[in-house]
């Protein structure tokens, strides 16, 4: 199995890459959609709601993600506390699902010998370690005045842009191994990054 890594601040185009790998063949295991399945999950939303209180709950006891959102993403030291202590609930059962995914798909190519591709959509992944579960990085790359465009059309304050902006600087990072990694601009014509995603595909081993 091949294991493709993204790479890039929020706005630059990681979900846009990860659909053009699935376009392709490759099995996106995205975490933000885990995060949402997550805080499904009964003990997860008690542990939400015992740190942020009983408003970032709906009715019907699902966790409101842009209730949680104004508590963590701000430029206080509260918000940064809140944030971390947001991650320390729901990263380790991301990352469980994430782990588990990986080696079902590792078991099914032994099981039938067809190749797996999996990409890896996780935000601050060389940050949280997930690079080294990578054969492949992929840099995603983004003029910085449309990926603020992108991130303004999502409907997000300044403040909070900012905010989640500076949880990326404070995460830093270790340099990528050049042998192993890749860029991708994903700033304009979608049909330039798709011929970028298509070049990086065609470069994987067979088997």
């Amino acid at each position: 199995m091949i294991v493709i890594g993204l790479v890039g601040r929020i706005g630059a185009g990681k979900s846009t890459v990860a659909r053009m790998f699935a376009a392709l063949g490759a099995e996106v295991i995205d975490a933000d959609a885990a995060a949402h399945e997550v805080l499904e999950e009964p003990e997860v939303r008690d542990a939400v709601v015992a740190r942020f209180g009983a408003a970032v709950v709906d009715p019907a006891g699902r966790v409101l993600r842009a209730a949680v959102a104004a508590r963590v993403f701000g430029p206080t030291p509260d918000h940064a506390t809140a944030l971390k202590d947001l991650e320390a609930i729901v990263h380790p059962p991301v990352r469980r699902r994430i782990t588990a995914r990986l080696a079902a798909l590792a078991a099914a190519e032994e099981a039938d010998g067809r190749r797996r591709v999996a990409v890896l959509d996780v935000p601050l992944l060389v940050q949280s370690g997930w690079d080294a579960e990578c054969d492949r990085l992929v840099v995603v790359e983004c003029a910085e005045h449309v990926r603020q465009s992108r991130l303004a059309a999502r409907g997000w304050s300044p403040e909070q842009i900012a905010s989640r902006d500076r949880a990326w600087e404070r995460a830093g990072g270790r340099p990528l191994p050049p042998e192993k990694t890749s860029a991708v601009d994903a700033s304009g014509d979608p049909a330039y990054t798709a011929k970028q995603v298509e070049r990086i595909w065609s470069s994987l081993p067979s088997r």
